[in-house]
């Protein structure tokens, strides 16, 4: 969603928010601005709508040069992407502030604001908190004061940062459910929303708490706590080399992504699995006491996330024999629940921002469940921070809109957790083994799909001029597939449905004709030849089918059946070996349609508001 940067320096700062907003494109975003002190009585301002590589010729015709400074990528929440409505939004000349999040009772304060005589010239929820602080400071004489005096008038969740011309050496930060972290520099000091915008300027960072606010200068950080306790925050040195945030020798990130599946795989079971069973205690030094009582599992999350959930129903039920519910975040928090005895609570999110299921998982807290387990890629995010367990993907920044490696990561983290909770539900050491066995096949098996690619490519061209296309699969590869039609969905805007292949004859069947690609994943399990008779069905109808199949599944190219033999692959790990190929499709077809495959329409890459 939207991308905060910020900056305090005695060098130039116009540059530094540039490269950083650059780095946070990724988001998605339909405006960029920044703002800019230089000692002078008023802020800098530049806002442009459209990509930052527009705010960037803007400041190059006429430069906004200083050593203080705050900067936004927007997407709209409240009021239609405009130049009024793109941040950094500002209250008199002086004050500029930028936002993530919804201030769920900005129309309160506005009316306010309005009758003591501030008039707003955006839509936006943000200008009201700009105005909000500039009454304060009037009062108080002091930026800190007035945005510590204005947070308890605030509802909702935001990341703000906010600067004064009056005030030219330093910077005012706070957070309250939108993720917010501070670069710590030599002589310098840094803000953003991700850690990537800042890595060509530090490597070492601070996670601001739940309802911190601080201080932040040239050469000191001040934090207080939400009781305005002073408090220490551990500094972080980042983890993963600034080049995974260049594509490199890629075309786009997402097809780098794509191929980092084999060592970012690898690196999510280092550590946590031998050579035959999983290392439990990898999951918290909690997790034998918490596992030993589980009796159900309750998996939340969103998107890609939700179907890597689907996918772990499937293995804990029948590894664990333990009851297992799947539920879109955004509608578990908003019903009635009836929570089961012993119920572990798993959430499942790439940045670990995702609003709706850290809203669910704080609500969750608040309900009886016995513990709360995440599956995240990001070091100190909220979801991590607030969660009882934890299992880190270990996938590295993932830059492009549409998840790739992100989904395969949480698979295997969910198998390893699903293993862990097995054993204390009766599996057997050596099914465990087996299991264990696959799955460090797994990263050679997906390098073997990968190798593939060259057909893959010329099977995409099949795809250019359709419209739709239906997605099918049976037992755990039906999530794949509903995976596989959300990529394509997302970055070529063919419209694509997945469905339970034994579910054609209920419905669907009555869209199949030649027009109508059908696509489908058939590893040799124990359903094979059931989903061998769906496709006949297909076929029946003039439908044309694409067909993933296990070689020895015996699945025979014909006309109107093109088939993609994959290498044998154990039944279990399946669903992770398979979801490559349909994110490998889905990139050839959006390249072929000639889509922004990184950044796609109305799309953001992680979440942070409801």
């Amino acid at each position: 969603m939207c991308g905060i940067v910020g900056a305090v320096s005695e060098r130039d700062v116009q540059g530094i928010l540039l490269e950083g907003l650059r780095r946070l494109e990724y988001r998605g975003y339909d405006s960029a601005g920044m703002a800019v002190i230089n000692g002078g009585p008023h802020a800098q301002r530049a806002r442009e709508l459209g990509k930052v590589s527009a705010l960037a010729e803007a400041v190059e015709a006429n430069p906004l040069n200083g050593h203080l400074g705050i900067a936004h990528t927007r997407w709209a929440t409240h009021g239609e992407p405009s130049q009024l409505n793109a941040h950094p939004h500002m209250s008199g000349d002086g004050l500029a502030i930028v936002h993530n999040g919804i201030i769920e009772n900005y129309q309160e304060l506005r009316d306010e604001l309005k009758a003591d005589g501030f008039e707003f010239t955006s839509q936006t929820d943000t200008e009201v908190v700009a105005h909000l602080i500039q009454k304060n400071y009037r009062e108080q004489g002091s930026l800190y004061d007035a945005v510590k005096s204005a947070i308890p008038r605030l509802r909702g969740a935001y990341a703000l940062a906010v600067v004064h011309a009056d005030e030219p050496d330093h910077l005012v930060v706070c957070r309250e459910g939108s993720p917010l972290v501070i670069g710590v520099g030599i002589g310098e000091n840094f803000i953003a929303s991700d850690q990537l915008a800042l890595l060509p300027v530090t490597d070492r960072f601070m996670f601001l708490e739940e309802g911190d606010i601080a201080d932040i200068r040239k050469d000191r950080i001040e934090i207080h706590d939400r009781e305005g306790t002073p408090v220490e925050r551990e500094t972080n040195r980042f983890e993963h080399g600034a080049d995974s945030a260049e594509k490199g020798e890629y075309r786009h990130f997402m097809l780098k992504e794509i191929y980092e599946q084999p060592k970012v795989i690898k690196a999510t079971m280092e550590g946590r699995v031998t050579d035959s069973r999983v290392l439990e205690q990898a999951l918290g030094t909690e997790a034998a006491n918490l596992l030993d009582n589980v009796r159900h599992v309750q998996i939340i999350a969103c998107g890609t996330s939700y179907h890597a959930g689907m996918v772990a129903r499937y293995w804990i039920e029948e590894l664990a024999g333990v009851p297992c519910s799947v539920e879109v975040a955004s509608e578990f928090r908003y019903r009635k629940h009836v929570i089961q005895p012993d119920t572990l609570f798993l959430c499942i999110s790439q940045s670990g921002e995702t609003a709706d299921t850290l809203a669910a998982l704080r609500q969750a807290k608040k309900a009886g469940f016995r513990a709360a387990l995440a599956i995240c890629n990001v070091p100190g995010s909220s979801l991590v921070r607030e969660s009882d367990l934890v299992i880190m993907t270990q996938a590295g920044p993932e830059i492009g809109v549409a998840s790739t490696k992100a989904f395969t990561t949480q698979l295997t983290a969910l198998l390893i957790f699903t293993l862990a909770l097995a054993r204390h539900n009766g599996l057997s050491a050596e099914r465990e083994a087996d299991i264990v066995s696959a799955l460090h096949q797994v990263p050679g098996q997906v390098s073997d799909i990968l190798a593939l690619n060259g057909g893959i490519e010329e099977m995409s061209r099949a795809f250019m001029d359709k419209f739709h296309s239906l997605f099918l699969g049976r037992g755990s590869q039906f999530p794949v597939a509903m995976e596989g039609a959300l990529k394509l969905k997302e970055i070529s805007y063919i419209h694509a449905e997945a469905y339970p292949a034994g579910e054609l004859k209920h419905g669907p069947l009555a869209l199949v004709d030649s027009e109508m690609p059908v696509v489908t994943v058939a590893p040799n399990n124990d359903l094979v030849e059931k989903l061998k008779s769906n496709l006949e069905e297909v076929r029946a109808r003039g439908g044309e089918l694409f067909v993933f199949a296990d070689k020895s599944a015996g699945v025979k190219a014909e006309e109107g059946v093109h088939v993609m033999q994959l290498p044998p692959v154990h039944e279990i790990t399946a669903p992770i070996v398979y979801t490559v190929p349909l994110q490998l499709l889905s990139y050839h077809v959006a390249v072929l349609k000639g889509t922004d495959v990184d950044q796609p329409r109305n799309l953001a890459k992680s979440v942070t508001v409801e």
